[in-house]
């Protein structure tokens, strides 16, 4: 999964920050950042519901309902409120990511899910910002750095966006073996996993959904 991962990202577009920037400050009107709030982030609540004496604006979203389209936010005083997107700002740290390359899609199939199949959200919840330009469309990136972006962001998001370029066999080797320790031992006429003990712990090739 992270080769089949690094040929999506080697496809998409990297764009150096500093030319996002000079795109924006010569027509700041054609940008708009279209992030949505996720799980984790600091926000600053706007007007607190009277019926909750809170202390304080600031917090974290903890959850999102699809169906209400309301943000549960626990408070720095441990209040819990619910609020639409419109009730509170994500404290962010710049109006750019903190990585210094931006990305865009390189095949159109990716822009058509980023904008028509909520896109946006699933994006958003795998730790990217993201920003639409009328004239140029979508530009993306990580307000990250000092960790593996292949694992906290790049993996996620080709998972959530249901690509399946992987070899799902190589892909359980290699989870099974190199990731979690296991060995391949016949059990009869089949094949399973064991721990370092000896101990079978599922049919190779099999899922663990699919074990009964």
């Amino acid at each position: 999964m992270r080769d089949a991962t690094e040929a999506w990202v080697h496809e998409m577009n990297a764009i150096p920050q500093g030319m996002i920037e000079k795109l924006m400050g010569m027509n700041p009107d054609d940008w708009t950042e279209v992030t949505k709030p996720s799980t984790g982030d600091r926000v600053y609540v706007y007007e607190i519901p009277d019926e909750v004496d809170s202390t304080t604006h600031e917090g974290e979203v903890k959850s999102y309902n699809d169906e209400s389209e309301l943000y549960c936010i626990e408070l720095d005083d441990g209040k819990l409120v619910s609020a639409e997107a419109d009730d509170f700002e994500v404290e962010y740290d710049g109006v750019l990511p903190m990585w210094g390359t931006m990305w865009s899609f390189g095949d159109s199939a990716d822009d058509w899910w980023l904008e028509e199949d909520d896109g946006i959200r699933v994006m958003s919840d795998c730790g990217f910002r993201i920003y639409e330009s009328e004239e140029f469309g979508y530009f993306f990136g990580i307000d990250g750095a000092g960790y593996s972006f292949y694992e906290e962001h790049w993996k996620p998001l080709y998972k959530a966006r249901g690509l399946q370029w992987h070899d799902p066999q190589a892909e359980e080797d290699y989870q099974m073996h190199v990731v979690k320790g296991y060995v391949k031992r016949k059990l009869g006429n089949k094949e399973v996993w064991c721990d370092t003990n000896g101990t079978a712990i599922k049919e190779v090739g099999f899922s663990v959904q699919n074990q009964g």
